[in-house]
């Protein structure tokens, strides 16, 4: 069942006077999903978005197209586009893709990292240390991961592996408490950090799959406890 939300209550700093670029409209409709604004099933008209962004429906359409490729809406031709759920089943199958698609990423990054990649990875791992805020420990555990993997030349993986992470960091907006990993245990990331600088692709790709296979297990048993309510 697809929901309504009042578009100019839920964006409220957007002025139609100052139409915003293609980037900008995706970028504020996949922040709103990502926060919750736009809960999971919420209906995204075209001309509604285009009136309120101040721009032609070409640019929204354009928006629209790019947060399917990132999993994020759905576009049916002659209804428009709904905003997509996202549940716990998800979260483990995000899991398991990421098991597939990180340590590759990792392995091929490790020989091209720099040291401001090193430094950028140390600084997210220090925030997420001191971070309150449960809905940035989503985004900050994904920003350290890129930092770890941008160096790969295979660009469709780490694409793909983008999409994974924001399906994660929606998921962990909402749950995190419930699973009560409301402290995020940091060792394996400063592990991860320490063999990518001593250029050893293979056992941090080991580390790294062994972290994601842990955090897949808390998700299974956190939807097995759903199931059984």
């Amino acid at each position: 069942m697809k929901a309504t939300v009042d578009l100019k209550a839920a964006f409220p700093e957007i002025d139609a006077q100052s139409p915003l670029s293609r980037n900008l409209v995706e970028k504020t409709l996949r922040d709103g999903i990502l926060n919750g604004t736009l809960a999971g099933g919420t209906a995204l008209r075209q001309e509604e978005l285009a009136s309120l962004f101040g721009v032609s429906r070409m640019p929204v359409r354009e928006a629209l197209l790019k947060l399917e490729a990132q999993g994020l809406v759905r576009n049916t031709p002659n209804k428009g586009a709904v905003v997509l759920q996202m549940n716990v089943s998800d979260a483990v199958e995000t899991y398991c893709l990421r098991l597939l698609l990180e340590p590759e990423a990792l392995r091929q990054s490790i020989p091209n990292l720099r040291d401001e990649d090193f430094a950028k990875a140390r600084k997210y791992v220090a925030a997420m240390e001191n971070e309150t805020d449960l809905a940035n420990l989503g985004r900050l555990n994904g920003l350290f991961h890129m930092s770890l993997y941008g160096r790969s030349t295979n660009r469709k993986l780490l694409n793909l592996i983008n999409v994974e992470l924001q399906e994660e960091e929606r998921f962990l907006r909402f749950h995190l408490a419930a699973m009560g990993l409301e402290e995020m245990a940091q060792d394996d990331h400063k592990k991860l950090i320490s063999l990518a600088e001593a250029r050893a692709p293979e056992e941090a790709a080991a580390v790294l799959r062994q972290h994601l296979q842990k955090a897949c297990d808390t998700f299974k048993n956190y939807l097995e406890k759903q199931m059984t309510r």
